[in-house]
C-alpha cells in the first residue's frame, strides 16, 4: 500500500500506476482507477481517482 500525503516524494508519486493500492492515511483507501496530473504553473497537481469514487489530491 502506498501512502499519499504532503511528504510523499515526487518520484514515488510518479511511480504510482493504475491498479495500485493507495491511502491518504485518513479515510480514503482503494485501488487507483485513473490518474490526472496537471501543472498550473506554480504547482504540479496529482489527482488519484479510486475505484470507490473518492479522489486523493496532492500539490507539489
Amino acid at each position: 500500500m502506498i501512502r499519499i500525503n504532503d511528504d510523499t516524494p515526487i518520484e514515488q508519486l510518479q511511480d504510482i500506476k493504475i491498479g495500485d493500492l493507495v491511502t491518504d492515511t485518513f479515510s480514503k483507501t482503494g485501488l487507483v482507477e485513473s490518474i490526472e496530473i496537471t501543472d498550473d504553473g506554480l504547482y504540479r497537481i496529482y489527482e488519484f481517482h479510486l475505484v470507490t469514487g473518492r479522489v486523493i489530491l496532492t500539490k507539489r
